[in-house]
């Protein structure tokens, strides 16, 4: 069926010529002399596009774009006027038109103009359907950012299947929540899902949890022992921190992969195991591949549908939505009265790199719950990075502009070194220091010299530019020159 295109156009001439410039499009065209009469087979009709005078005898072509919108009629509309000018087309782009014409036009520019029209009303409607699917969380995990939105649509994929699944993020993502989702929402969420973290486990042992031993194969063996792939038959095995097992384990791993068997250290016996696999890393596993260190056929074998996860800092206001979830959570359960944090922690927190990712965010959400009260959480309740049991992922050395008082900010990458009792230091651009929130009475400073401080150095970064230099510290320059002025006297 074709797309339907209504041209409201009260000269008949016009009418004509423009019923003949579309006569090999593919739209059934439609057609009114009046503003009412379009009105009616908007009404009724519903077309996707509509051609629209501006100038019409009864009611004013703008008119019909205001009820257009107010009714919620879906069309796309192009107006179409002798009487051009910026001021006319801004106002009916306003109210909904989305292309203008002025006439007389010639029938290329019309075809072109609707093609246009046509691909952009798509691919809006396409957009608004993907915006329908938008989830503030996903089974345990939280956030509404494009790139989350991404991961719980491949899970919506993945989960009813049996196709193994790698998972890719820094430590402190999230990697295992995703499993338990891809879990839960399969046929096998009535099974067992077994998680087996290949960097926690000694060498000698992985193989033993992997696949089991029995009575007598090495010391210690005092029974037999069911391993992970025997546990996870008709549920799931996760592997996690894949890229850590030992590569001669991995050939194991492959054919155990490709046939569903495995035997257990000791034995000769071969068992079956129908378990899904799915496995994560914080590495890059291609380059551990020609690093030699992972086998490139398991690669290929467990990479059938990749899932990347985002860092924390690629995932803009949910940072705030985790960490909101977190304080409510603990404040509940400590009987704390906290509901939120106030704006400039709020900044902060979205302004911060979170090396650590969503790990690190709820350790120093669980440090504040634990040692203060109250209903919002204010500056000085942050703690420092050496008060948080911290695990620092890829991005360790990456810090943002704007350091929040999460403890002794990195110089060169790491963590300043400071005389007991000193204060932290960060270091600057022109190799000038601050010091960071004192510690002591005797590190506190009269706040006209930490202005000043502030102020010149804020010229020093803006190359002297007053008024950028203001707007960064969020005051009048007026205020900059007065007191540059002072300093210098």
């Amino acid at each position: 069926m074709l797309p339907k295109l209504l041209i409201i156009e009260d000269s008949p001439s016009m009418l004509h010529m423009y019923t003949g410039f579309l006569q090999q499009e593919p739209l059934a065209v439609l057609s009114a002399e009046t503003g009412a009469e379009g009105l009616r087979i908007l009404r009724r009709e519903r077309p996707a596009l509509v051609l629209l005078d501006l100038k019409l005898p009864d009611i004013d072509g703008q008119e019909i774009l205001e009820a257009i919108a107010a009714e919620g009629i879906e069309t796309a509309a192009v107006v179409m006027t002798a009487h051009g000018s910026v001021d006319v087309a801004v106002k009916a782009m306003r109210l909904g038109a989305v292309d203008f014409l002025v006439k007389p036009f010639t029938q290329e520019r019309l075809s072109k103009t609707l093609t246009k029209v046509q691909e952009l009303h798509q691919l809006k409607s396409e957009v608004a359907a993907y915006r329908e699917l938008d989830r503030p969380s996903y089974d345990e995990m939280i956030g509404s950012s494009l790139p989350m939105q991404a991961v719980y649509r491949t899970v919506d994929s993945a989960s009813p299947t049996d196709a193994t699944v790698f998972i890719v993020g820094e430590t402190g993502t999230g990697k295992e929540l995703v499993a338990q989702a891809l879990h839960r929402g399969s046929a096998r969420a009535g099974g067992q899902l077994v998680v087996l973290n290949c960097a926690a486990i000694p060498k000698d042992l992985i193989e033993s949890e992997l696949f089991g031993h029995v009575k007598g194969a090495f010391i210690g063996a005092t029974g037999d022992r069911d391993g992970a792939a025997h546990l996870a038959a008709e549920g799931t095995l996760f592997l996690d921190e894949i890229g850590e097992m030992d590569i001669s384990l991995q050939s194991k791993l492959l054919r155990f992969l490709q046939s569903g068997k495995f035997q257990r250290v000791g034995s000769s016996r071969t068992e079956s195991s129908n378990a899904r696999i799915l496995c994560a890393t914080n590495r890059d596993a291609w380059a551990a591949v020609q690093a030699g260190t992972f086998r490139e056929d398991l690669y290929y074998r467990l990479n059938v549908i990749p899932i990347v996860l985002p860092a924390l800092r690629q995932r803009g206001g949910d940072v705030i939505e985790i960490a909101r979830h977190f304080l409510r959570l603990y404040a509940q359960h400590d009987g704390k009265a906290f509901i939120d944090f106030d704006e400039g922690v709020q900044t902060l927190l979205l302004n911060y790199n979170w090396p650590g990712n969503i790990r690190q965010l709820q350790n120093v959400v669980r440090n504040i719950v634990v040692l203060h009260d109250g209903e919002i959480v204010t500056h000085d309740m942050l703690p420092s990075l050496e008060q948080v049991d911290m695990t620092m992922g890829a991005g360790g050395a990456l810090l943002s502009p704007i350091t929040p008082a999460f403890g002794p900010p990195m110089v060169g990458g790491g963590v300043a070194d400071a005389a007991p009792g000193s204060s932290p230091v960060r270091a600057t651009g022109s190799g000038q220091s601050f010091p960071a929130m004192p510690a002591t009475e005797a590190d506190l400073r009269p706040m006209w010299v930490v202005e000043q401080e502030m102020i010149d150095r804020a010229l020093e970064i803006t190359g002297g530019n007053v008024n950028r230099a203001a707007a960064l510290l969020e005051i009048s320059p007026s205020s900059v020159y007065r007191k540059r002025t002072r300093s210098r006297a």
